[in-house]
C-alpha cells in the first residue's frame, strides 16, 4: 500500500514538473507578443504587417492577420470577430493550467492519505510486542512524514507556477486587446 501512495505522489510530481516547464516555454513573451509585430503595428500598413506576422507566428500575429483580412467589414463586426478569435487564443495560452490548479488541491490530499495510512500502520505496530515493534513504529512514522512531505513538495511549486502563469495570461490578454484595438482604430477609423 505504501508503494501506491509513493507512486501516486511521484506521478503527480512528474506531471506537475512537465506542465510547469511546458507552460514556461509556451508563455514566453516573444512567443505571444513579439516585438517585430508591435513595431509593425505602429509603422506599417496592412500588407506589410501581414508579412511581419507571417514571419513571426504568435498569438498576436494570428489575431492581427484575422483583423487585416476583415478590414473591409464594418468596425463593429471586425471587433466581434477578433474578440471571438481572441477567446480561442487565450484558451490556448491557459492550456493545462487547470491541471496545476488540481495538483495544488490533490497533492496535499494524497500526502494526507499517506500520512493517515502511516499512522494506522504505526498504531497497528503498537499492538504487538517485541523487538520488531520499534522497527514497525519507525516505518509508520517514516511513511507518514514522507507522504506529507511529498504532497507539499508537489503542491507548493504547482501553486506558485499556477499563480505566475495565470497572472501572465491575464497580462497578455490585456496587452493583446490593447494592441488589436490600436491597430483597428488606425485602419478602420473612417468605416462605420
Amino acid at each position: 500500500m505504501e508503494l501506491i501512495f509513493l507512486l501516486s505522489l511521484f506521478g503527480a510530481s512528474v506531471l506537475g514538473v512537465t506542465i510547469i516547464i511546458e507552460r514556461g516555454i509556451s508563455l514566453q513573451r516573444e512567443k505571444v507578443i513579439p516585438m517585430p509585430v508591435i513595431r509593425a503595428i505602429e509603422k506599417s500598413g496592412p500588407g506589410e504587417l501581414r508579412n511581419v506576422c507571417q514571419k513571426n507566428p504568435s498569438t498576436l500575429s494570428r489575431l492581427l492577420i484575422v483583423a487585416t483580412d476583415h478590414l473591409e467589414w464594418p468596425r463593429s463586426q471586425t471587433v466581434e470577430l477578433i474578440q471571438t478569435r481572441a477567446r480561442h487564443e487565450v484558451s490556448k495560452l491557459e492550456r493545462n493550467l487547470f491541471i496545476l490548479e488540481i495538483l495544488v488541491g490533490v497533492a496535499p490530499l494524497l500526502g494526507l492519505v499517506g500520512t493517515v495510512y502511516g499512522l494506522i500502520e504505526l498504531f497497528g505496530a503498537m499492538k504487538g510486542a517485541g523487538g520488531a515493534e520499534n522497527v514497525d513504529f519507525a516505518r509508520g512514522i517514516s511513511l507518514a512524514l514522507r507522504a506529507t512531505f511529498g504532497g507539499l513538495i508537489i503542491a507548493i511549486p504547482s501553486l506558485i507556477a499556477w499563480s505566475i502563469y495565470s497572472r501572465k495570461v491575464e497580462t497578455f490578454t490585456v496587452e493583446l486587446e490593447t494592441l488589436c484595438d490600436e491597430y483597428l482604430r488606425k485602419h478602420t477609423s473612417s468605416k462605420a
